[in-house]
């Protein structure tokens, strides 16, 4: 609609004696505007000017009138227009052609298909649920597998024992709201229940509520940590006296235990804690222990 809106307005720059465009338009002193040659061809014939123009208006004397250099500007910038509008209606209407074109080819494409694959579609369908399956079974048997080993590293530390030298060992404890872990005396009374302390056996450290961490020294000591470890060394040095703990990830103590007196057999100590309703819930994770 807007192109022929605009094509329509070019008669408003249509000479009315030669009924083209104007060329070196003039205008008359009554307003109207025509080509030069025309309008003096005409009043060299005698022709009346009532005869030139739409209305019909009499005019005395005669007048060439001036050349309209804005008028001229006027009428190119509106040829420029008209062409601009010729172009972008050819471009919507190859555009619109192409697109055209390009769903009858989609569409054509997927009717031959239909046609042809229904059954096919169905299959692939099955294939790929049963490829899911498959590496979902294997995925499982992995897991099974990493279980079974973590659990059979977890049993050959708590078995093992120490009564001199060095050894270190590391305890994952992400996802846990609650824990304890370090190392015992063999000779820890295990009928009852009793304070983590050196005095007891035990020299270790604990997490409650997700965010209260404690070493179990007497009277047993608040830590004050940047960061919640969530992987967690335990290093004992038996002739030293000394069991010190680190953020294995961050590389930073986090307690130690100096001047300790063993006396006898040491043994790795862990505690899971409560479910707690699942929150904690997550498994403690034991690394082997290195001995030096």
């Amino acid at each position: 609609m807007a192109a022929a809106n605009y094509l329509t307005s070019e008669d408003q720059f249509l000479c009315s004696i030669c009924l083209d465009v104007f060329t070196d338009p003039v205008s008359t002193s009554c307003g109207h505007n025509f080509c030069k040659t025309c309008i003096t061809e005409h009043w060299d014939r005698k022709h009346k000017i009532h005869e030139l123009v739409p209305l019909k208006e009499e005019y005395e004397g005669r007048s060439a009138g001036k050349t309209q250099a804005e008028t001229q500007q006027m009428i190119q910038k509106k040829r420029l227009k008209i062409e601009e509008i010729k172009q972008s209606v050819d471009l919507s209407k190859e555009e619109a052609d192409r697109e055209v074109a390009e769903g009858v080819q989609v569409f054509t494409a997927l009717k031959e298909s239909a046609e042809r694959g229904q059954a096919n579609l169905i299959n692939t369908i099955k294939e790929k649920q049963k490829t899911i399956e498959n590496q979902a079974e294997d995925f499982i048997k992995e897991l099974e597998q990493e279980i079974s080993e973590l659990e059979k590293r977890s049993s050959e530390v708590e078995q093992q024992s120490f009564s001199s030298g060095r050894f270190y060992f590391e305890v994952q404890v992400k996802g846990k709201t609650e824990w304890d872990l370090g190392v015992a005396r063999e000779s820890i009374n295990r009928k009852e229940e009793i304070p983590l302390s050196p005095e007891e056996g035990y020299w270790s450290i604990w997490l409650r509520d997700g965010n209260e961490y404690r070493a179990s020294d007497d009277p047993p000591v608040l830590l004050s940590l940047k960061s919640q470890p969530q992987k967690v060394g335990v290093f004992v040095d038996y002739e030293e006296g000394l069991v010190s703990f680190y953020d294995v990830d961050a590389a930073a103590l986090i307690y130690s235990f100096t001047g300790c007196s063993f006396n006898g057999k040491l043994y790795p100590y862990f505690s899971p804690c409560d479910n707690d309703g699942g929150k904690n819930s997550a498994t403690l994770i034991i690394s082997p222990v290195r001995v030096n």
